[in-house]
């Protein structure tokens, strides 16, 4: 029944079907291939509503909305101006400014896509002008982009912690060591190869001047809010003062506030747009959602689970590491073809209670699962951000997807960091 029920799923993907309607396709079929099976149609609508009915779900549109609002108004040119002030002059600052903003905003946004498109659609443009090859920015933008699913609060956590019942806070607290190593991996390649390929400094020290003009004072008078967003919303969670559904609320609040009635980059009469940009992303994630949750209440019937975790410790030895690194492959293939968010409703309530049998930490485990799969982000042939940041430049996708190459392998040098040195992901817990 197991086995059918993957091959009922892998067939329906090969057609063509939406991976929602796929997952609740292969949900049915226990039930079709044997009338006394409990899963019935009934069952699988039950356990879709069940699946809804949870608080930190409500977290997901809020943090969406929070973000379309921030990347509208103008937030990543606050950002990306006050860092190119401190690292303008040295080599690779401006790219280096560029990989630390996309870090800045993901703490807003929450999301790849949205980070790489409010990020690259400000900072391709001035970095062009100053002298930098364009598919190589663009290139920076869609790789330090899936930083947007690792920093806090990222939307891939929110779902695996439903999945898996892990704590949301402890996922976001294990994200932030994790996405700065990534961070620091990608602008150690773009120092590389500005160092040797080289950059117009009469140009860039013109721009550092302009900015030096503004003053200190002035830019961190204007970025204030901008940098202080992440602050207020992590600040909430970390606290105790709020939980994560409650400071996603706050982030909208404050989004509107300091956009509307500060920066006045938004106008009241936008904001109708903004919720239904985020009822069109949430719709998708969320049927994808219910699916899971019925999928995962078929395989706990079947046994898959523990069949998978015996499996998992009969087949490796016992040994975590080398599960571990394992897994870790498979994921970065996957996340070639499949997006973050489907992947992680689907694989997390088989494998966790795997990895947790092995003695791995199922926080550790999550983000080793959502950092292999945000590299798809910007690996062909579905790599998202690479179809975002294309359009930014006039550019095929390919030729970013050859530029972003390197930051792909040093992407994955910080993958490799975070599988092996668990503490990088366990030290803030």
């Amino acid at each position: 029944m197991i086995q059918g029920l993957g091959i009922v799923f892998a067939i329906c993907l090969l057609i063509g079907l939406p991976i929602g309607v796929s997952v609740g396709l292969a949900s049915l079929y226990p039930h079709w291939s044997d009338p006394s099976f409990v899963a019935d149609a009934q069952y699988i609508i039950r356990g879709m509503l069940g699946g809804l009915d949870s608080t930190p779900m409500l977290a997901i549109p809020m943090f969406m909305l929070s973000g379309a609002i921030m990347a509208s108004g103008g937030i990543s040119e606050k950002l990306f101006n006050v860092f190119a002030y401190f690292l303008g002059r040295v080599t690779a600052g401006l790219p280096c400014a560029a990989i630390v903003t996309c870090l800045f905003f993901g703490a807003i946004s929450g999301s790849g896509p949205a980070t790489c498109a409010a990020v690259g659609g400000m900072v391709i443009p001035v970095m062009v002008k100053l002298g930098y090859d364009k598919n190589f920015v663009a290139a920076i933008c869609a790789t330090a982009g899936g930083l947007g699913v690792i920093i806090p609060p990222s939307i891939p956590f929110i779902l695996y912690s439903m999945v898996s019942g892990v704590s949301v806070s402890d996922m976001f607290i294990g994200g932030i060591i994790p996405g700065i190593v990534i961070a620091l991996c990608l602008m150690i390649w773009a120092f590389i190869r500005c160092k040797y390929v080289g950059e117009d400094k009469e140009k860039i020290n013109a721009h550092h001047e302009k900015l030096k003009e503004l003053g200190i004072g002035r830019l961190m008078v204007k970025s204030f809010w901008a940098l202080l967003t992440p602050v207020i919303i992590l600040g909430c969670i970390y606290g105790g003062w709020t939980t994560p559904t409650e400071a996603a609320v706050i982030s909208v609040t404050y989004a509107l506030g300091v956009t509307v009635f500060i920066y006045r980059s938004v106008r009241v009469r936008e904001i109708p747009a903004f919720l239904v940009t985020t009822v069109k992303s949430y719709c998708p994630l969320l049927l994808v959602f219910m699916m899971a949750c019925a999928f995962s209440r078929v395989l706990t019937l079947t046994g898959a689970p523990a069949a998978m975790a015996n499996f998992v410790v009969y087949t490796f030895g016992g040994s975590p590491m080398l599960f571990l690194v394992i897994f870790t492959i498979f994921l970065l293939f996957l996340g070639m073809v499949m997006d973050v968010a489907p992947a992680i409703l689907i694989l997390a309530p088989i494998l966790v209670p795997a990895a947790e049998l092995m003695g791995i930490n199922p926080v550790h485990f999550g983000m080793i699962m959502v950092v292999a799969l945000a590299i798809g982000f910007v690996t062909p042939p579905f790599g998202v951000n690479l179809f975002v940041a294309a359009p930014l430049v006039n550019a095929k996708v390919m030729e970013i997807a050859q530029k972003a190459f390197p930051f792909i392998v040093f992407f994955i040098v910080a993958l490799s960091l975070i599988v092996f040195i668990p503490s990088i992901t366990l030290l803030l817990i």
